[in-house]
């Protein structure tokens, strides 16, 4: 082979040796959702919620995705479940929905690319924000009850916490191919969030008479709702710890997910 023809094949190979994968991807994924905050403080994830959601990824090569998502979870706890004494006497509990819309970045560690014997799988991290709406609920008298507009901790009226809120996404994963065209992924993420109220518990106990005269009797029993002693007394005196606001609640997401590639491989430009 002259040299020509050496040239001529190198030039036609390279751009085959460095195809890009770019397009969308589609699909869903279900899992769990667990809480972790002033009413989990050990970490218990014994007791996941429902979760699932809407995946829309854009490859822009072989190791870099900006990936959308809409996701929901149903996160929860209750003081009954805790080994902690003061925490079972304190009896706080709530449930909570979650909306969720995030953006990320995600880089795949392995190249990876639809339809490749060689490359179809790999190892992720991703990174980005979201932005969330919550409600803390919980129980009183078999009826459900927003804690938030209870003003639990002595919140004047307007200064209550915000129910949507941003936060930051970061995880890691697996994914790997199914056929050409399908791939599925396994991952878990968390959420560093910007509040300590997704539970309605940070601060103290607020002044009870001020807080039954601004809000009603019924946001008193939802602030302290503690098991009495031995002489019938509560622990929710005004000033005393209910929470602890040095650290924010967050929330995790596990699942597996099924997409569908509907891009296509093409040589970069020059």
């Amino acid at each position: 082979m002259n040299k020509k023809k050496l040239i001529i094949l190198l030039i036609t190979l390279l751009p085959m040796a460095s195809f890009a994968q770019q397009g969308w991807e589609v699909g869903g994924w279900l899992g769990v959702s667990h809480y972790f905050g002033d009413l989990n403080t050990r970490f218990d994830v014994l007791h996941p919620g429902p979760a699932g959601g809407a995946i829309a990824r854009y490859n822009f090569n072989k190791r870099l995705c900006l990936r959308f998502g809409a996701n929901y979870g149903y996160v929860g706890a209750n003081d009954a479940n805790s080994k902690n004494s003061f925490e079972q006497r304190r009896n706080l509990s709530f449930n909570s929905h979650i909306f969720e819309g995030a953006a990320t970045f995600e880089f795949n560690f392995m190249p990876y690319t639809h339809g490749s014997r060689d490359e179809f799988f790999t190892p992720y991290l991703f990174g980005g924000f979201s932005v969330f709406h919550y409600n803390p609920k919980a129980k009183h008298n078999g009826e459900w009850i927003k804690l938030q507009q209870m003003g639990t901790e002595g919140q004047f009226k307007g200064e209550e916490y915000f129910l949507t809120q941003p936060a930051l996404v970061y995880g890691l994963g697996i994914k790997w191919d199914l056929t050409p065209e399908w791939s599925m992924n396994v991952e878990l993420n968390a959420r560093y969030l910007f509040t300590d109220y997704l539970d309605d518990v940070s601060t103290v106990y607020p002044e009870m008479d001020d807080l039954e005269a601004l809000r009603g009797e019924l946001a008193v029993m939802m602030s302290d709702r503690s098991i009495p002693d031995a002489e019938g007394i509560l622990i929710g005196q005004p000033g005393r710890q209910r929470g602890d606001d040095s650290n924010n609640d967050y929330f995790t997401f596990f699942g597996i997910g099924v997409v569908r590639y509907f891009g296509k491989l093409k040589c970069p430009s020059f």
